[in-house]
């Protein structure tokens, strides 16, 4: 592996089902010279949802229905969907007959491989002594990489017939049989690779003894991509998306309304992600926080525009980057004894992580303590369980909330918390309650689950479309 004055870039699902319209434009570019750069790909768009169970409807694929057989065989149909899914995908990419057949065979010998592992797990685990349960993770493992290998292979012809010297760094482990910890598995992909003469394409996911899906599952490839730029000690990393990171979502509060972030720093971005709206895994940020390497997120489709940078610089002057909000559940346990005695809190947050809830927020009192969290009512209904148990005497309530947040690096000075309880009042929008820890750089408004859109169009209206109309208008004035 020869070092170089590179970059590290990542293209998301949506995108690579565009590949072909980025090529000339973000692959190869305007430049003479395309190389100095990685590109870290994920599966074409909807691939691993067929692969896996769909991210947004729970719809089962592959490794749902294989899980779940009871030897109806469900997971064969799914399969061999997959692998016409795949082969719409690069037949929209690829226009030479030679490298559409190419993508065929390798769709065909991947997918053949995957049926003949699962169907001798199935005759192996038909025994006793062998639990299909075991196996589990390590088949959702290899489904995984299916995707990414199929996306970066494809890719990578596309990018030859055009002349560029691209090379495939296939990190899925396909048949390997060595045991590798994820760093020696980008140690040993890279070890003969030339970044000043090669465009390396690189699978989103990478087989290791770490095994990324037990704690990323389906973040695992941006944590690829940052283990990838810091390991090869890369100028700096960037994520192309099919958008800017905005001030607001721009079909919510209109297009003309928003500005673009431009520049923000990782604090941001951790609280972007503990809202859903991931400019990157927050694990992935904590490996480029510690490479000191910069992050940029940009828009794929204007490879032009410097998109957001994220770095650790301070804010030069106090302003609101982004207003977003999330759909919350409050959990509240009030307990008359609670007050001067430890534990209790403790024991809420064992339950909470017993039934893997994700808590967005939190507040306490003497006597009641209410986590926010963002996770299905019938886990919600499980904890209350185990809390009502735990806490004969308590009184435990749930209530679903709209939790808006107001994002800055530095908010020091803009009265964020009495001017947006101005607007949300000005407006009609109730407001529930308000969090804001001195220092942090949001301040979190609570109301009624059917406030959250416009509760967000109206703190945007005050606290950044105003703030921005300001200067001009002080301007106009002189």
């Amino acid at each position: 592996m020869t070092f170089a004055n590179h970059t590290v870039e990542k293209i998301g699902g949506t995108s690579m089902s565009k590949v072909h319209e980025l090529r000339d434009s973000l692959l190869i570019g305007d430049s003479e010279n395309p190389y100095g750069r990685v590109f870290v790909v994920s599966a074409f768009g909807g691939i691993t949802n067929l692969l896996l169970e769909h991210k947004k409807s729970g719809q089962p694929g592959v490794y749902a229905l294989f899980s779940n057989d009871d030897n109806a065989h469900g997971w064969l149909d799914a399969l061999s969907d997959v692998a016409q899914a795949m082969r719409e995908a690069h037949g929209v990419v690829l226009d030479h007959p030679a490298d559409i057949h190419a993508a065929d065979e390798f769709v065909r010998e991947r997918i053949e491989g995957a049926r003949s592992c699962l169907f001798d797990l199935q005759r192996l685990c038909s025994y006793g002594h062998f639990r299909l349960s075991d196996h589990m993770m390590d088949i959702r493992e290899l489904l995984s990489g299916l995707g990414e290998s199929h996306s970066a292979y494809v890719t990578t012809l596309m990018l030859q017939r055009a002349g560029v010297n691209a090379r495939c760094v296939d990190l899925s482990g396909w048949r390997d049989e060595s045991e590798l910890t994820l760093e020696e598995r980008i140690t040993a992909g890279f070890d003969q690779v030339d970044f000043a003469t090669e465009l390396p394409i690189v699978t989103g996911y990478a087989q290791c003894t770490e095994g990324l899906m037990r704690e990323f599952d389906r973040g695992y490839s941006e944590v690829t991509f940052a283990n990838i730029a810091a390991l090869t000690k890369a100028h700096e990393a960037i994520i192309h998306k099919e958008f800017h990171l905005s001030s607001a979502d721009p079909k919510l509060v209109g297009a003309d309304a928003v500005r673009k972030l431009g520049h923000t720093n990782y604090d941001v971005a951790d609280q972007l992600s503990n809202l859903g709206m991931e400019a990157i895994h927050p694990k992935a940020a904590k490996i480029l926080r510690k490479a000191g390497i910069s992050l940029r997120v940009a828009n794929a489709f204007e490879p032009k525009d410097p998109g957001t940078l994220i770095d650790e610089e301070a804010a030069e002057t106090a302003s609101v980057d982004i207003v977003t909000g999330l759909g919350v559940v409050a959990l509240e346990v009030f307990e008359q004894d609670m007050v001067g005695v430890k534990g209790y809190d403790q024991q809420i947050l064992e339950v909470l992580a017993r039934h893997k809830v994700r808590i967005v927020s939190k507040g306490s009192n003497a006597n009641t303590i209410t986590h926010y969290l963002d996770a299905p009512l019938k886990a919600i209904r499980r904890v209350e369980r185990d809390l009502v148990k735990a806490f004969p005497n308590a009184q435990v309530r749930i209530n679903r909330l709209a939790l808006v947040s107001v994002i800055g690096r530095s908010l020091d000075g803009l009265e964020v918390t009495e001017r947006g309880l101005a607007a949300l009042r000005e407006g009609g929008v109730k407001c529930l309650a308000v969090q804001h820890v001195p220092g942090s750089v949001d301040v979190q408004f609570l109301a009624a689950s059917d406030a959250e859109d416009k509760a967000t169009t109206l703190l945007h209206r005050a606290l950044v479309e105003d703030q921005a109309e300001a200067p001009s208008k002080q301007l106009k004035a002189a």
